[in-house]
Protein backbone atom coordinates (compact mmCIF):
# COMPACT_ATOMS: atom_id res chain seq x y z
CA UNK A 1 0.00 0.00 0.00
CA UNK A 2 1.01 3.64 -0.48
CA UNK A 3 0.29 7.16 1.43
CA UNK A 4 0.39 8.87 -2.39
CA UNK A 5 -3.08 10.27 -2.54
CA UNK A 6 -4.13 10.11 -6.61
CA UNK A 7 -5.29 13.19 -7.73
CA UNK A 8 -9.24 13.38 -8.75
CA UNK A 9 -9.94 11.67 -12.30
CA UNK A 10 -10.21 13.98 -15.33
CA UNK A 11 -13.85 13.96 -17.41
CA UNK A 12 -11.94 15.12 -20.44
CA UNK A 13 -14.60 13.87 -22.70
CA UNK A 14 -12.46 11.33 -24.68
CA UNK A 15 -13.81 7.39 -25.56
CA UNK A 16 -11.13 5.12 -23.88
CA UNK A 17 -9.87 2.74 -25.81
CA UNK A 18 -11.13 -1.41 -24.90
CA UNK A 19 -8.66 -4.00 -24.24
CA UNK A 20 -10.45 -5.76 -27.50
CA UNK A 21 -8.43 -2.96 -29.69
CA UNK A 22 -5.11 -4.93 -28.75
CA UNK A 23 -3.57 -8.22 -28.91
CA UNK A 24 -1.82 -9.27 -25.47
CA UNK A 25 -0.51 -12.39 -24.34
CA UNK A 26 2.21 -13.25 -21.29
CA UNK A 27 4.55 -16.17 -21.53
CA UNK A 28 5.85 -17.40 -18.05
CA UNK A 29 9.43 -19.05 -18.06
CA UNK A 30 9.93 -22.33 -15.73
CA UNK A 31 12.17 -20.08 -13.62
CA UNK A 32 9.97 -17.28 -13.21
CA UNK A 33 10.77 -14.70 -15.78
CA UNK A 34 8.07 -14.12 -17.45
CA UNK A 35 7.66 -11.84 -21.03
CA UNK A 36 4.69 -9.76 -21.34
CA UNK A 37 4.10 -8.91 -25.32
CA UNK A 38 1.40 -5.78 -26.10
CA UNK A 39 0.56 -4.87 -29.38
CA UNK A 40 -2.03 -2.23 -29.81
CA UNK A 41 -4.38 -0.77 -32.55
CA UNK A 42 -3.24 2.02 -35.02
CA UNK A 43 -2.84 5.66 -33.24
CA UNK A 44 -5.03 7.87 -35.42
CA UNK A 45 -3.76 11.22 -36.41
CA UNK A 46 -0.58 10.53 -34.52
CA UNK A 47 3.12 10.80 -36.01
CA UNK A 48 5.98 8.94 -34.55
CA UNK A 49 7.72 12.28 -34.47
CA UNK A 50 5.16 13.43 -31.62
CA UNK A 51 5.24 10.58 -29.87
CA UNK A 52 9.15 10.96 -30.04
CA UNK A 53 8.65 14.10 -28.52
CA UNK A 54 6.52 13.58 -25.48
CA UNK A 55 8.99 11.18 -24.62
CA UNK A 56 11.65 13.21 -24.55
CA UNK A 57 9.83 15.73 -22.47
CA UNK A 58 6.16 14.45 -20.61
CA UNK A 59 7.69 14.12 -16.91
CA UNK A 60 8.28 18.16 -17.49
CA UNK A 61 5.30 19.15 -19.17
CA UNK A 62 3.07 21.67 -17.27
CA UNK A 63 -0.64 22.28 -18.92
CA UNK A 64 -3.16 24.50 -18.49
CA UNK A 65 -7.39 22.91 -18.61
CA UNK A 66 -9.14 25.11 -19.87
CA UNK A 67 -12.67 23.53 -19.45
CA UNK A 68 -12.21 20.42 -18.02
CA UNK A 69 -14.83 20.37 -15.01
CA UNK A 70 -13.13 20.27 -11.67
CA UNK A 71 -9.87 22.19 -13.39
CA UNK A 72 -11.10 24.44 -14.99
CA UNK A 73 -7.91 27.06 -15.93
CA UNK A 74 -5.76 24.83 -13.53
CA UNK A 75 -2.12 24.32 -14.45
CA UNK A 76 -1.40 20.41 -14.60
CA UNK A 77 1.10 18.09 -15.03
CA UNK A 78 1.29 16.71 -18.85
CA UNK A 79 1.16 13.39 -17.25
CA UNK A 80 -1.78 13.77 -16.10
CA UNK A 81 -3.38 13.80 -19.93
CA UNK A 82 -1.88 10.58 -20.63
CA UNK A 83 -4.29 8.71 -18.46
CA UNK A 84 -7.62 10.21 -17.20
CA UNK A 85 -7.34 7.95 -14.15
CA UNK A 86 -4.43 5.81 -13.14
CA UNK A 87 -1.61 8.71 -13.35
CA UNK A 88 0.41 10.27 -10.23
CA UNK A 89 3.64 11.79 -10.99
CA UNK A 90 6.47 11.67 -13.38
CA UNK A 91 9.92 13.17 -12.61
CA UNK A 92 13.20 12.77 -14.91
CA UNK A 93 16.39 12.54 -13.00
CA UNK A 94 20.40 12.19 -13.02
CA UNK A 95 22.01 13.45 -16.42
CA UNK A 96 19.54 15.12 -18.90
CA UNK A 97 20.00 16.07 -22.49
CA UNK A 98 19.67 20.13 -23.32
CA UNK A 99 16.66 21.64 -21.94
CA UNK A 100 16.36 19.16 -19.47
CA UNK A 101 14.65 16.33 -21.87
CA UNK A 102 15.05 12.61 -21.34
CA UNK A 103 18.64 11.31 -22.70
CA UNK A 104 19.84 7.28 -22.42
CA UNK A 105 21.47 6.74 -19.33
CA UNK A 106 19.28 9.14 -17.35
CA UNK A 107 16.84 8.22 -14.41
CA UNK A 108 12.78 8.42 -14.57
CA UNK A 109 10.82 7.63 -11.33
CA UNK A 110 6.58 7.05 -12.08
CA UNK A 111 3.84 6.76 -9.49
CA UNK A 112 0.53 4.99 -10.65
CA UNK A 113 -1.95 2.49 -10.06
CA UNK A 114 -2.84 0.17 -12.50
CA UNK A 115 -7.25 0.14 -13.12
CA UNK A 116 -6.94 2.75 -9.54
CA UNK A 117 -10.75 2.98 -10.51
CA UNK A 118 -11.87 -0.85 -9.90
CA UNK A 119 -8.27 -1.91 -7.72
CA UNK A 120 -7.45 1.53 -5.94
CA UNK A 121 -3.78 1.02 -4.57
CA UNK A 122 -4.11 -2.82 -5.13
CA UNK A 123 -1.10 -2.31 -7.79
CA UNK A 124 0.78 0.89 -7.72
CA UNK A 125 3.76 1.53 -9.26
CA UNK A 126 6.65 3.79 -7.13
CA UNK A 127 9.93 3.28 -9.05
CA UNK A 128 12.84 4.53 -10.00
CA UNK A 129 13.89 3.05 -13.60
CA UNK A 130 17.12 3.72 -15.87
CA UNK A 131 16.24 4.96 -19.20
CA UNK A 132 18.31 2.91 -21.88
CA UNK A 133 17.33 4.28 -24.98
CA UNK A 134 15.41 7.37 -26.05
CA UNK A 135 15.32 7.64 -30.19
CA UNK A 136 12.70 7.98 -32.68
CA UNK A 137 11.74 4.80 -33.00
CA UNK A 138 11.19 3.90 -29.21
CA UNK A 139 12.25 3.79 -25.58
CA UNK A 140 13.00 1.40 -23.03
CA UNK A 141 13.41 1.58 -19.59
CA UNK A 142 14.56 -0.94 -16.66
CA UNK A 143 16.72 -1.91 -13.76
CA UNK A 144 19.77 -4.05 -13.90
CA UNK A 145 21.64 -5.69 -10.99
CA UNK A 146 25.51 -5.85 -10.61
CA UNK A 147 26.64 -9.36 -11.54
CA UNK A 148 23.12 -10.51 -12.26
CA UNK A 149 22.07 -8.11 -15.68
CA UNK A 150 19.41 -6.89 -16.53
CA UNK A 151 16.19 -8.15 -14.06
CA UNK A 152 13.46 -5.48 -15.64
CA UNK A 153 13.35 -4.10 -19.06
CA UNK A 154 9.93 -2.07 -20.97
CA UNK A 155 10.72 -1.40 -24.62
CA UNK A 156 8.42 0.72 -26.88
CA UNK A 157 8.85 0.34 -30.13
CA UNK A 158 6.69 2.32 -32.87
CA UNK A 159 6.87 3.56 -36.21
CA UNK A 160 4.47 5.36 -38.91
CA UNK A 161 2.07 3.53 -41.57
CA UNK A 162 1.41 5.00 -44.53
CA UNK A 163 -1.21 3.39 -47.53
CA UNK A 164 -1.04 4.10 -50.74
CA UNK A 165 1.56 6.63 -49.80
CA UNK A 166 -1.09 8.42 -47.08
CA UNK A 167 0.29 8.38 -43.49
CA UNK A 168 -2.66 7.04 -41.31
CA UNK A 169 -1.18 6.67 -37.67
CA UNK A 170 1.41 5.09 -35.56
CA UNK A 171 2.49 1.26 -35.28
CA UNK A 172 2.84 1.43 -31.18
CA UNK A 173 4.19 -2.34 -29.94
CA UNK A 174 4.86 -2.35 -26.44
CA UNK A 175 7.43 -5.74 -24.39
CA UNK A 176 8.32 -6.24 -21.33
CA UNK A 177 10.90 -8.53 -19.67
CA UNK A 178 10.88 -9.59 -16.24
CA UNK A 179 13.15 -11.46 -13.95
CA UNK A 180 16.89 -12.84 -13.54
CA UNK A 181 17.80 -14.96 -16.90
CA UNK A 182 19.34 -18.26 -16.06
CA UNK A 183 17.20 -21.45 -14.47
CA UNK A 184 19.39 -21.43 -10.94
CA UNK A 185 18.87 -20.93 -7.59
CA UNK A 186 19.62 -17.26 -7.68
CA UNK A 187 17.58 -16.33 -11.01
CA UNK A 188 14.81 -17.83 -9.31
CA UNK A 189 15.06 -16.57 -5.60
CA UNK A 190 15.11 -13.21 -7.79
CA UNK A 191 12.56 -13.53 -9.93
CA UNK A 192 10.03 -14.78 -7.06
CA UNK A 193 10.62 -11.73 -4.95
CA UNK A 194 10.16 -9.46 -8.27
CA UNK A 195 6.69 -11.36 -8.70
CA UNK A 196 5.55 -10.52 -5.40
CA UNK A 197 5.15 -7.08 -7.04
CA UNK A 198 5.57 -7.07 -10.84
CA UNK A 199 3.87 -10.37 -11.40
CA UNK A 200 1.87 -11.46 -14.29
CA UNK A 201 -1.52 -10.69 -11.86
CA UNK A 202 0.34 -6.91 -11.80
CA UNK A 203 0.32 -7.27 -15.92
CA UNK A 204 -2.67 -8.54 -16.23
CA UNK A 205 -4.17 -5.71 -14.31
CA UNK A 206 -1.32 -3.22 -16.83
CA UNK A 207 -3.15 -4.65 -19.69
CA UNK A 208 -6.05 -2.24 -19.83
CA UNK A 209 -3.92 0.51 -18.19
CA UNK A 210 -1.46 0.84 -21.39
CA UNK A 211 -4.19 0.32 -24.01
CA UNK A 212 -6.22 3.32 -22.35
CA UNK A 213 -3.03 5.28 -21.64
CA UNK A 214 -1.93 4.76 -25.29
CA UNK A 215 -5.01 5.07 -26.65
CA UNK A 216 -5.20 8.60 -25.44
CA UNK A 217 -2.24 9.29 -27.48
CA UNK A 218 -4.89 10.34 -30.36
CA UNK A 219 -7.19 12.51 -28.21
CA UNK A 220 -4.29 14.88 -26.36
CA UNK A 221 -0.88 14.62 -28.51
CA UNK A 222 -1.60 16.18 -31.89
CA UNK A 223 -3.03 19.36 -29.81
CA UNK A 224 0.49 19.43 -27.65
CA UNK A 225 2.36 19.15 -30.16
CA UNK A 226 1.45 21.61 -32.09
CA UNK A 227 2.56 23.95 -29.10
CA UNK A 228 5.59 22.98 -28.78
CA UNK A 229 7.21 26.01 -29.59
CA UNK A 230 6.60 27.21 -26.48
CA UNK A 231 6.11 25.10 -23.93
CA UNK A 232 5.43 27.97 -20.94
CA UNK A 233 1.96 28.17 -22.69
CA UNK A 234 0.46 24.43 -22.90
CA UNK A 235 -3.17 24.40 -22.87
CA UNK A 236 -5.82 21.91 -23.38
CA UNK A 237 -9.44 22.28 -24.08
CA UNK A 238 -12.34 19.75 -24.95
CA UNK A 239 -12.83 21.24 -28.71
CA UNK A 240 -8.91 20.74 -29.23
CA UNK A 241 -10.06 16.80 -29.38
CA UNK A 242 -8.96 14.81 -32.24
CA UNK A 243 -12.48 14.42 -34.44
CA UNK A 244 -12.27 10.32 -34.63
CA UNK A 245 -14.63 8.06 -34.69
CA UNK A 246 -15.20 5.67 -31.95
CA UNK A 247 -12.03 3.36 -31.14
CA UNK A 248 -14.45 0.34 -29.86
CA UNK A 249 -14.35 -1.44 -33.37
CA UNK A 250 -10.73 -1.74 -33.75
CA UNK A 251 -8.71 -4.32 -33.26
CA UNK A 252 -4.94 -4.44 -32.75
CA UNK A 253 -2.78 -3.96 -35.82
CA UNK A 254 -0.57 -6.44 -37.41
CA UNK A 255 -1.19 -9.81 -35.87
CA UNK A 256 1.32 -11.79 -37.30
CA UNK A 257 3.99 -9.57 -35.58
CA UNK A 258 2.37 -10.21 -32.20
CA UNK A 259 2.39 -13.54 -32.75
CA UNK A 260 5.95 -14.03 -34.17
CA UNK A 261 6.89 -12.14 -31.65
CA UNK A 262 5.47 -14.13 -28.55
CA UNK A 263 6.23 -17.33 -30.03
CA UNK A 264 9.88 -15.94 -30.19
CA UNK A 265 9.70 -15.45 -26.25
CA UNK A 266 8.95 -18.80 -26.01
CA UNK A 267 11.75 -20.26 -27.74
CA UNK A 268 14.64 -18.24 -26.68
CA UNK A 269 16.26 -18.59 -23.52
CA UNK A 270 17.53 -14.83 -23.62
CA UNK A 271 14.53 -13.02 -23.53
CA UNK A 272 16.25 -9.53 -23.43
CA UNK A 273 18.49 -10.37 -26.26
CA UNK A 274 15.75 -11.41 -27.97
CA UNK A 275 13.96 -8.10 -26.57
CA UNK A 276 16.44 -5.86 -28.22
CA UNK A 277 16.23 -3.08 -25.54
CA UNK A 278 19.52 -1.18 -26.79
CA UNK A 279 18.95 -0.97 -30.33
CA UNK A 280 17.00 0.65 -32.70
CA UNK A 281 13.57 -0.63 -33.18
CA UNK A 282 13.02 -3.70 -35.25
CA UNK A 283 9.97 -2.81 -36.82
Amino acid sequence: MTDLQMPAARDLGWALKPVSSSHFDIHQKDNGQFCVVLNHAVLRDVSAEMIAWWFQNFPRLKVRLRDVPGYEGEQVPGYWLWHPIDHHSAELLGALGPGGVAKAGCYIRIREAMQYDRYGWKYPVDNKLKVFYVGPDGWAMGKTLPLIGSVMMLRINFNDLFEDGQHVGVHYHYEVVIGATGNNAVARFINNRIAREFGPEFFAAWHRHNVIEVGTFENFLPALFAQKGDLSTLEYARDMNSDLSSPDSQRGHDRALFETRLRGYMNTDTPYQFQRYLGASFL
